[in-house]
């Protein structure tokens, strides 16, 4: 199945309303809190001379990065405008961009013939995904890894939705950031915490380490401390 419209378009509206400044988008974190320690995870189990992709690269910071400890990086997302973001942010020949559907089985595999077995680093894409769609994406990222990739994958927990939660309630509501997410329609945190570990079995992956950790956004609570949501950690192998 392919995603809906309504899903693709609050996608694109969202990307489409967001600026090319660093950190306006929510989730935009310096890889030095991102892209930096998962590739220090996903290293001892991965070839740094294969390409890694970026699933649901958005405006590309991660896969800039990914690009300095790897041999090429390539960032895909399913928003038109977030391609154009990381594309106008992006000089240099080690890294390019593509728009794609990661329910599009025929698209990933036409990628992952171009591109042979790679890495991935997929950061919170299953987790607001929409419930019919969750097991298409965990079987793009066992399809693009293959015998030969490993990938890293790291989804919000149900302890996200309480710090959600708190940051929404405050008498303001919700932060400006976490309001965007919102108004476009977008819902963090959607998955439990089973389905996850369910979804990348069921795609054929093999859990090589795990770990709980959190994900830092480019928001801050109403007492001054930044928002870093709770999350699950996954470096895998196809079987």
């Amino acid at each position: 199945m392919n995603v809906s419209d309504k899903y693709r378009n609050a996608w694109e509206s969202y990307w489409s309303e967001t600026s090319d400044a660093l950190g306006e988008a929510i989730w935009d974190a310096d890889p030095s809190l991102s892209a930096q320690p998962h590739s220090d995870l996903l290293l001892p189990y991965a070839d740094p001379a294969r390409t890694i992709v970026d699933l649901g690269c958005g405006n590309g910071t991660q896969t800039r990065f990914l690009a300095t400890r790897f041999a090429r990086a390539v960032g895909v997302d399913l928003s038109h405008a977030a391609v154009e973001h990381a594309r106008r942010g992006t000089d240099g020949d080690t890294v390019e961009f593509q728009q794609l559907d990661l329910t599009d089985a025929d698209a990933v595999r036409a990628l992952h013939d171009r591109l042979g077995d790679s890495n991935v680093y997929m950061r919170a894409v299953i987790h607001q995904s929409e419930p019919a769609a969750r097991s298409a994406v965990a079987a793009a990222v066992a399809r693009i890894i293959g015998t030969e990739g490993r990938a890293f994958v790291v989804e919000l927990t149900s302890g996200s939705r309480d710090v959600l939660q708190r940051a929404a309630s405050g008498p303001a509501g919700p932060p400006p950031k976490l309001q965007r997410v919102f108004h476009h329609g977008l819902k963090p945190a959607d998955a439990d915490d089973e389905e996850i570990p369910r979804l990348l079995a069921e795609a054929g992956l093999k859990i090589l380490a795990d770990g709980e950790t959190v994900l830092p956004q480019t928001e801050y609570l109403t007492d001054g401390t930044r928002m870093d949501l709770p999350a699950r950690w996954f470096v895998l192998a196809g079987r």
